[in-house]
Parts: structure tokens; C-alpha cells; sequence
């Protein structure tokens, strides 16, 4: 009978499992069902799949989707940590209204980049993920665009999710003016694709060796 070892270490499942059987539960009751439509929370939800299958897709999909933007996540903190203002898109963190351990749960942006980075080289990078993150990106914001509240939404819940996927621009408090609304949507997929999810697609494929498809 042929056995293949498990790559991923056991204890790193049942920690990250753990901290997800936290955060779901408690994101949904203050930021409501729509807040896992964004990237970021997207790809949580499929690097668990991912690390207890060992399924270097399902790894592969969110690496290359994310990195770049959790890298500019954590610029971003960094700067308002510090008084300083980039793109805003942390200013949440820093929102004394929302709970010290709600703000603190957030913090997976800062470390879920090198567990992605650590998975696709202990796995290997799926080719097929710039392709599969490119048509999950497009739907995600097509929902984003005409089903949820755009940014400068006036909500009865100020913490339901506006401008999810910055669909509307990076500023939720208002949409951006530079041009129409749908053209600039085309713009920002356009640009998330050949300026974010390309790029990452190049470097992994250098770093990490190619995974064995499994179908």
C-alpha cells in the first residue's frame, strides 16, 4: 500500500482552523454574511480547504491572488500605526469604536501572506491559480459592483461592508470622481489582473517548483 506523508504539519491545521472557528462567527454577527465576499476573506476560506487536503490549487488560488495586496495591507497599517496616511484602506484598525479584539482578529492580513508563501513552496505552485484567481476576482467584483452597498453608503449598521473589493474606489467613505463608475471598475480588474495577479503569478513560478495535478 503506498503511503505519502503529510507535508503540511498537523499542528498547523488545527491551529489555523481554530483561529478561523473564531473569526467566522464572530465577523459574520458584526460585519454580517457579505464581509466573506471580500479577496482576503475568500482566500481564508480556501487555504483551510487547502491545508487539510494538502491541495496545492486550492494553496496556489489565494497566493496568487493576495500577496501583493496584503503586502500593500500591511504598508498601509504601518503607515497610520505610525500617523502617517497611504491608501486609508487600514483605517478600520485604528477605529476606537470597533473592539480591541475585533481590530486584533484583522491582523491575519499581516500574517497570512507567509503561510501562502510557506504553503506553495512546501506543495508547489499550481499553474492553473492566475487563471482560476482571475475568474473568481472578475465575479467577486461584478457582485460586489451591483449587489452590496457602494462606497458613502448610508447603512442602519455603520460595520456591514460597503465598497467590498474597492469596486467604488479605495476610499469607502466615498466613490472615487476620476471617471464613470462602471468604467472604473473595468479599470481596477483590468489592473488587479495585469498588474497584481500577473506579476505574482511570474514570481512563484520561479521560486516555487510545480505542483503535481492532481485533475
Amino acid at each position: 500500500m503506498n503511503f505519502t506523508p503529510h507535508r503540511i504539519p498537523l499542528w498547523l491545521k488545527i491551529a489555523y482552523t481554530i483561529f478561523l472557528a473564531v473569526l467566522i462567527p464572530v465577523y459574520w454577527l458584526n460585519y454580517g454574511p457579505t464581509n466573506f465576499l471580500y479577496f482576503c476573506d475568500v482566500a481564508l476560506l480556501l487555504t483551510l480547504v487547502g491545508i487539510w487536503r494538502e491541495n496545492a490549487l486550492l494553496v496556489s488560488l489565494p497566493a496568487v491572488g493576495i500577496l501583493l495586496p496584503q503586502a500593500l495591507w500591511c504598508a498601509d497599517f504601518l503607515m497610520e500605526l505610525f500617523g502617517g496616511k497611504m491608501t486609508g484602506m487600514t483605517a478600520y484598525m485604528f477605529d476606537e469604536k470597533r473592539s480591541l479584539f475585533l481590530r486584533g482578529l484583522s491582523l491575519f492580513h499581516g500574517w497570512l501572506p507567509f503561510l501562502l508563501i510557506y504553503l506553495v513552496r512546501k506543495i508547489g505552485y499550481d499553474r492553473r491559480a492566475l487563471l482560476g484567481w482571475s475568474i473568481i476576482c472578475v465575479a467577486l467584483c461584478l457582485i460586489a459592483y451591483f449587489l452590496l452597498p457602494p462606497a458613502g453608503a448610508t447603512l442602519a449598521d455603520p460595520n456591514i461592508p460597503r465598497n467590498v473589493n474597492y469596486v467604488f474606489g479605495m476610499d469607502d467613505a466615498m466613490p472615487q470622481k476620476f471617471m464613470p463608475p462602471f468604467a472604473y471598475l473595468i479599470v481596477w480588474i483590468t489592473a488587479l489582473i495585469s498588474i497584481v495577479f500577473i506579476p505574482t503569478h511570474l514570481i512563484l513560478k520561479k521560486i516555487c517548483k510545480p505542483a503535481k495535478q492532481l485533475f
